[in-house]
């Protein structure tokens, strides 16, 4: 589809139709037996396509969730909504390859360097877009709402 010019393309998991990466119960089983297998094969099949064919530097890739997972294991084997911290992986496009932004403290329950936000995702997101993040746009009572209240993060930028 990029190859054929569509400019926007989203890839949804709903293998486990309701369960996908919410392991509520049995997390190790589900993210060994059906998650990570599946999601290293086609996101290192698809960035290694896009380099091959020459389009990984003009095509963005993100890879995440809404809110990670919490640090402690519940009662059913399996970890609730945590969004204090998750994983985000940013490619192509003018993302720094091979560059690490962050990390948690040893539990992975809260960030401990380079905190980001969700809205400095899609500052940094637009703006690889060449669309300025502080650009407002405006309700049908003529409201102003900017795109994104946060700021682009510039250090996993070419």
């Amino acid at each position: 589809m990029v190859e054929a010019g569509v400019p926007f393309v989203n890839v949804y998991d709903f293998r486990q139709q309701g369960q996908n990466w919410d392991a509520h119960f049995k997390n190790f089983n589900q993210h060994k037996t059906h998650l990570l297998p599946l999601a290293d094969q086609t996101l290192s099949a698809l960035l290694e396509d896009l380099e091959t064919r020459g389009l990984l530097d003009s095509t963005i890739v993100l890879w995440m969730g809404e809110f990670g997972r919490s640090p402690r294991i519940n009662k059913l084997a399996g970890r609730d909504h945590w969004p204090q911290c998750y994983p985000v992986l940013m490619a192509g496009g003018g993302i720094k390859r091979g560059y690490i932004h962050g990390a948690s403290d040893k539990i992975g329950a809260y960030p401990d360097q380079g905190l980001c936000r969700p809205e400095d995702i899609s500052a940094t997101f637009y703006e690889l877009l060449g669309i300025d993040p502080e650009t407002e746009i405006r309700d049908k009572l003529g409201r102003p709402f900017p795109i994104s209240k946060g700021r682009a993060i510039r250090e996993v930028m070419i």
